[in-house]
């Protein structure tokens, strides 16, 4: 369809701020908190990323659809979900091209939002908005393609909840425990979905790990009962302070004596099951190219990001115990952590990439170097040595 001929599509902030614009995927309405992504490419692994759960999605780059998405019967090919699943709230552009081309593709962007019911606008000023939030900070938002008034809109969107006290992970995390690699691996991975992007299981399997998949509430003896050689804890979405029984599990995990490696939200939780408190950003940071610095090496990194709450640095570096190992360039906050002494360890960004730079890759290296230190010491997997498989 041209753009000429799409309905009329309204996007409203909580601040009272209005954009009107031509309506893209599906014509409904969607609620969520507005948040930009300055990545100039991979918007399918960025719009199927469990971390964007509940946000309303603006693109920086001008033109979005252009080469269209990659998809199987069963998940998107370049997707970071199991299924064909949209994270995504709704989708905020400038440019929105129906016409795509690429060797590869399977379909265009426009059919895979209708599929997943996701609203979105086109042919808004995203530079201006962009600024806005950077300005003003994140905020819930609202984008309306079916003509509602506009005072329903609003009262819509003065009931939706705030992402600070959100609880998403339960929303996203597995069902059901599954396995990846090979099974005479010689490492042994238990992998705690807070909301996992497939390509942290793909890195891990190509590193020689086997690993399985756990849902986020399931008991660590459970896991234990496996034979773990070490715990990896997801990404994830949602407020990291409003998860208590995220954080006793890993406590839990962490008295079990084994590697712990956490990314985003598992970097998260680790910190506040150590009593350090995270808090909401201004208005987060996500995107494929920024800079961080790891502290050990004195090595700057591009790392791909995306999160809305960061750990408190003053708390971090209080702690006898804890070591702050990354630092973001821009803000200086936390971006990575690591317990003295322990081979327990986090980061903020996403090592992972999917899309983005693999600077950080080392990072798993360094995950399979610590079960490899440990295979040979008595730890939690001899301690439950012939219990019962799961």
């Amino acid at each position: 369809m041209l753009i000429s001929k799409r309905p009329k599509a309204i996007l409203l902030l909580q601040d009272g701020t209005r954009f009107e614009g031509r309506a893209i995927g599906a014509r409904t309405t969607s609620v969520g908190e507005i948040c930009f992504n300055t990545g100039m490419t991979g918007y399918q692994e960025i719009f199927t990323d469990p971390s964007y759960t509940g946000q309303i999605m603006v693109m920086a780059s001008p033109h979005i659809g252009n080469y269209g998405v990659r998809e199987s019967a069963r998940r998107p090919l370049d997707g970071e979900s199991e299924g064909p699943v949209v994270s995504i709230a709704g989708l905020v552009v400038k440019k929105f091209s129906e016409v795509w081309s690429r060797p590869a593709g399977s379909g265009s962007l426009e059919e895979m939002l209708q599929h997943a019911g996701i609203a979105g606008i086109s042919d808004i000023d995203t530079r201006m908005l962009v600024r806005h939030i950077r300005d003003r900070g994140a905020q819930n938002a609202i984008i309306d393609s079916t003509g509602l008034p506009e005072d329903q809109l609003r009262k819509r969107l003065a009931e939706a909840p705030n992402m600070a006290g959100l609880e998403l992970s339960s929303r996203v995390s597995t069902a059901q425990a599954y396995d990846a690699g090979a099974a005479d691996a010689q490492w042994r991975v238990a992998l705690v979905d807070f909301g996992i992007k497939l390509n942290t299981i793909r890195w891990l399997v190509e590193r020689g790990c086997a690993v399985r998949v756990f849902p986020m509430h399931t008991p660590v003896p459970q896991m234990l009962e496996w034979n773990p050689d070490g715990f990896l804890l997801s990404n994830g979405p949602g407020d990291p302070a409003a998860m208590p029984q995220a954080k006793q599990l890993v406590q839990e995990i962490l008295d079990a004596s084994l590697p712990v490696f956490g990314i985003c939200l598992g970097h998260q939780l680790l910190a506040e099951c150590q009593g350090v408190r995270t808090t909401k950003m201004h208005h987060g940071h996500r995107g494929i190219n920024h800079p961080v610095r790891n502290l050990i090496t004195g090595k700057n990194e591009v790392t791909s990001q995306n999160h809305g709450f960061v750990v408190d640095r003053e708390q971090a570096e209080q702690r006898a115990d804890m070591e702050i190992t990354h630092v973001h360039l821009n803000d200086g906050s936390v971006a990575g952590i690591r317990l003295k002494g322990r081979p327990v360890f986090s980061v903020q960004h996403h090592p992972e990439a999917g899309p983005g730079p693999w600077d950080s890759r080392y990072l798993f290296d360094e995950f399979v170097e610590a079960m490899q230190a440990r295979k040979g010491a008595p730890h939690a997997r001899a301690q439950h040595a012939g219990t019962k498989a799961v």
